[in-house]
This record gives C-alpha cells, sequence and structure tokens, in this order.
C-alpha cells in the first residue's frame, strides 16, 4: 500500500450504478489525494460512461475477484454494489489486505456490521461508511444550532425524506426478497436513522410503521419510526415514495426556540446533473429562499422566526477525511461500530411494524 508517502492513493471501485457513478466516483476523482484507478463493472455501456469522464488511464475488472488477486496496486475498495453484496465483498477485501468504504447499509443485520468491525480491527484496516448525508446543508446547520444552543434543550427531532413516486421503479431496490435488503426502511431510513443517532445519541426503544401502498410494489415504500433516546429527545422519522404533498425536511422543537427548514440539499441533484465538486464556488450552496426558520410561537410560513441561513453542504468532506484516515492523519469519518447502532434500530423498527410493538434496546 501507498501508506504515508504523498503520492495519490489508487481505489478500486466495486459497481458503477447509482451509487458509484452518481455520488462516489466523482467524490472520489474530485479528492486531493486519491485517484480513482479500477471500477468493477462488466456492462460495457457503463464503461464506456466511466472511461468518458475519467479518462482512458481508467481500468476495469468484470468481478470483485480480479481486484484481490491485484491488491498491492490498490490502496483503498469502495464498494457500491447492491446490499446484498456488501457483506462478502467487505470480508474478502478485508482478507486480501486492504482498507474498505462501503455504501450504506454496510449489512442486513447489526451482528453483520460489527463481525465485519471485528476483522477489520483484526487486520489493523480502515473500514468506513458511506454516510454522505452527515454532510447535508440543513444537517450541518442543524448540528450548529444545537451546539450554539440556539433552541434550548431539544424535546423532538422531526425529519422527514419524502418523495411523491406513485408509480414502482422496479430493481433490486424495490424487490420484495429479503435477501435484496431492499425496501426505504434500509434505504432512507439508514440516512434518517444515523442523523437522529449522531445528533441525540443511543436510543432506548423504538417503534415503527411500515407499510406497502402502491400498487405492484413488493417491500415498504411508507415507513414511519419513532426512537426515544436515552437523554429524552424523542425523533418522529419519516420515509415515504407515497407523500403527495411534502413537509418541512426538518422540524425541531425545544425550550427556547424551534428550527424548520423545507428542501433537499442540493448536492444529489447536482451530482446527477453532471455538476462535480471543487468546479465552482457555489457547490452545495441554496438560494437564500430555501433558508430554514428559528423562532417561536408562530408558524415559519405565516412569517415566524427569523431566517437562518444554511451552511454550504459538504460531500467531498468524507473522503477527504477518508483519505487523511489512510495516511494517519485524522480519523475515520464513519465507524462500522456507528453503523451498527443505527442497524439496532433499523431492526427494531422492521421488528415494531410486524408486530405492532414497541422494541426495547
Amino acid at each position: 500500500m501507498t501508506g504515508m508517502t504523498d503520492t495519490p492513493l489508487r481505489v478500486g471501485l466495486v459497481g458503477y450504478g447509482l451509487a458509484g457513478s452518481v455520488f462516489h466516483a466523482p467524490l472520489i476523482a474530485a479528492t486531493e489525494g486519491l485517484t480513482l484507478d479500477t471500477v468493477v463493472t462488466s456492462n460495457p455501456e457503463r464503461q464506456e460512461q466511466a472511461r468518458a469522464e475519467f479518462g482512458d488511464g481508467l481500468r476495469f475488472a468484470a468481478t470483485p475477484d480480479e481486484l484481490w488477486a491485484r491488491a498491492d496496486e490498490l490502496d483503498l475498495i469502495v464498494i457500491a454494489s447492491p446490499n446484498k453484496t456488501h457483506v462478502p465483498i467487505a470480508t474478502a477485501a478485508l482478507k486480501a489486505g486492504l482498507p474498505v468504504v462501503v455504501d450504506k447499509p454496510i449489512a442486513g443485520t447489526a451482528a453483520e456490521a460489527r463481525e465485519l468491525a471485528a476483522l477489520a480491527d483484526e487486520r489493523g484496516l480502515l473500514l468506513s461508511v458511506f454516510q454522505n448525508r452527515r454532510w447535508d446543508n440543513d444537517f450541518l446547520t442543524l448540528r450548529k444550532l444545537l451546539t450554539e444552543g440556539e433552541l434550548g434543550d431539544v424535546w423532538r427531532f422531526e425529519s422527514r425524506f419524502e418523495r411523491w413516486r406513485p408509480q414502482p421503479k422496479g430493481g433490486w431496490r424495490e424487490s420484495g426478497d429479503p435477501a435484496e435488503i431492499g425496501g426505504l426502511l434500509y434505504d432512507l431510513g439508514s440516512h434518517v436513522v444515523d442523523q437522529a443517532l449522531v445528533l441525540f445519541g443511543p436510543a432506548t426503544s423504538v417503534y415503527a410503521e411500515s407499510d406497502i401502498r402502491r400498487s405492484g410494489a413488493r417491500t415498504d415504500d411508507d415507513t414511519f419510526i419513532a426512537i426515544t433516546h436515552a437523554n429524552g429527545v424523542r425523533s418522529h422519522l419519516y420515509v415515504s415514495a407515497t407523500t403527495a404533498q411534502l413537509g418541512p425536511r426538518f422540524r425541531v422543537l425545544g425550550s427556547q426556540a424551534g428550527y424548520v427548514k423545507y428542501g433537499l440539499d442540493p448536492q444529489e441533484a447536482d451530482l446527477r446533473e453532471g455538476k462535480r465538486p471543487g468546479t465552482s464556488a457555489e457547490w452545495g450552496v441554496e438560494p437564500e429562499s430555501l433558508w430554514g426558520r428559528v423562532g417561536a410561537g408562530e408558524s415559519p410560513l405565516t412569517g415566524g422566526g427569523s431566517p437562518e441561513p444554511t451552511l454550504p453542504g459538504a460531500y467531498p468532506a468524507y473522503y477527504a477525511a477518508i483519505a487523511a484516515a489512510l495516511r494517519g492523519k485524522g480519523e475515520n469519518p464513519v465507524t462500522a461500530l456507528e453503523a451498527a447502532a443505527a442497524l439496532d434500530v433499523l431492526g427494531a423498527a422492521r421488528r415494531s411494524a410486524r408486530e405492532a410493538v414497541v422494541v426495547s434496546l
């Protein structure tokens, strides 16, 4: 491995679907100290798409096994393949002596995540989970407000990741096969649960409602999760593809004030449109018209509260932190054990919804 030198760290990216092409590859390429070396995909069209953006020097492999055969030529493996492949590929990469980044969810169960964490520790290798929404603009802004005590003691945290997709799109993410680890609970739920735990700490109990609403859908497309945190904060989390009228992304209620923010961070939309970080000072910046509001006693929609400038989103910060950690100059930005704690909650939510019970952790 390259180790502590200043030579760019060589990255092998497994998968070039939505996660690989829209998120990981552009962010890796934009990170100083990292270079996208090899993409694992057997799809000729995806190979051509990647080559067109990242140059003729980009290498390809048809299967992850080809990477293990030349592990000494790589410094990091990024796994952006379907959820059911995360554990076996991460296991193989670690056993090949390679640090690993895994897209969320790292695994289907908390136990599997902890087994991977133990293997990484045993091998002395970095194992990190791509939870990019810790670097969303609204999340960064809320963390600032909490750090500064602007809301007082937080009593309730409402978080919504809602969409209006009345027709299922198909594919493994909407498969009814449990082995695929599909559905919104483990997709968008991985984001909202992770954010809640980062902000307010460990969960002590979980209640959930999970439904399949759309004709032809085979897995959950409308789910609600209620978390009671050890510090007394209650998080109410909504993930849905069936929301005809979208609610606020965040509504956070405290003893002194509340914070309400509508709209999604613009970084994903920019990446989907081909915009790349580092090419504009406007990356991650949203217009003032979308700023949230902080106040008490009146709805923000009728003028209550004061505009709160939204901090710029910062997805590139994740891979910058990975590069620093690999060089021994920083900490792992998202550990596998943190991901396991979120999977504890997701597993409890699945059980709660199935059995109509509150699950204690």
